[in-house]
């Protein structure tokens, strides 16, 4: 299923800014960064558990917020992609 992850850490201490790239490091893990503080990642149910419990583990939930969007896995009817930043299929071949 496709699910689609947003996060807002607060920055304003070094706590929070490592916070930030610790999420950040974990979503780059399981999926493609699609704007700054959001991520698509292509998952099963067993993974999006195990990941949402490493973001939850690491988010501060006095000072941050973390939302999951579960898009299924008809997914391609549910997104439209308008601006410069080219659009992607998960399940095809990323080529960097």
């Amino acid at each position: 299923m496709l699910v689609l992850i947003t996060y807002d850490v607060n920055t304003e201490t070094p706590a929070g800014k490592k916070r930030l790239r610790q999420i950040a490091r974990q979503c780059v893990n399981y999926g493609q960064r699609v704007q700054c503080s959001v991520f698509e990642c292509l998952l099963d149910a067993a993974q999006c558990k195990k990941l949402q419990a490493k973001l939850c583990a690491l988010m501060d939930p006095e000072q941050d917020s973390l939302r999951f969007y579960y898009l299924g896995n008809r997914y391609e009817k549910k997104i439209e992609h308008f601006g410069c930043k080219e659009t992607y299929l998960p399940e095809e071949p990323l080529i960097l």
